[in-house]
């Protein structure tokens, strides 16, 4: 499976972009809560990615922060929920206001983003109760996560601890930290 990809921003077309990585270019749908965040093209960027493997295609699904990627592949596993729609759900609606809509039951606020309808609502409510928290979301409220804190993330996702586990200690941790420096403070912080 591939975790992430980091390289250079070779294209952006929404909501699809290319990303180079040592001279091979990876096409990568991504939420256009992410696609507005990218740098520059040219720029390096590290995307948190999920593949999805069907019989008539392979897609690379890419996101800046784990709270995204948690949050999409809390929506894929609903019945009925494809990563088009899981995509499209993140494009419309930032993970805290799908987090916030979720506490609240508010199905008005789902069926605002196009291709979502009351059916479709009510079941993400439905089920999404009590698996997606407030916490899910990235440090700064959908803020894209520093270098060094996606290493950190990806080495305590690695060691087998779970996105919450990871984001609560990422959390926790300055924003200028080496990626040594963090892990082991991250390390100390889980063990507690």
């Amino acid at each position: 499976m591939i975790g992430s990809l980091k390289g250079l921003l070779a294209a952006k077309t929404p909501p699809q972009v290319v990303l180079d990585v040592h001279g091979v270019g990876y096409e990568i749908d991504v939420p256009m809560s992410t696609f507005y965040n990218l740098p520059a093209i040219g720029e390096p960027v590290l995307l948190l990615t999920h593949f999805v493997v069907r019989e008539d295609a392979q897609v690379l699904f890419g996101f800046l922060t784990a709270g995204e990627r948690a949050t999409f592949r809390e929506l894929v596993r609903i019945s009925g929920v494809g990563p088009r729609t899981a995509l499209s759900l993140l494009s419309g609606l930032s993970v805290a206001e799908l987090a916030q809509a979720v506490t609240r039951q508010d199905a008005a606020r789902l069926i605002k983003v196009p291709g979502i309808g009351k059916k479709t609502a009510e079941r993400l409510l439905l089920e999404l109760k009590g698996r997606l928290g407030p916490d899910i979301g990235a440090p700064a409220a959908g803020a894209p996560l520093a270098d060094n804190h996606a290493d950190i993330a990806q080495a305590l996702l690695a060691l087998g601890y779970g996105e919450r586990d990871a984001q609560a200690a990422l959390r926790a941790l300055p924003a200028d930290i080496g990626v040594s420096d963090g892990i082991k403070q991250a390390l100390r912080s889980l063990s507690r």
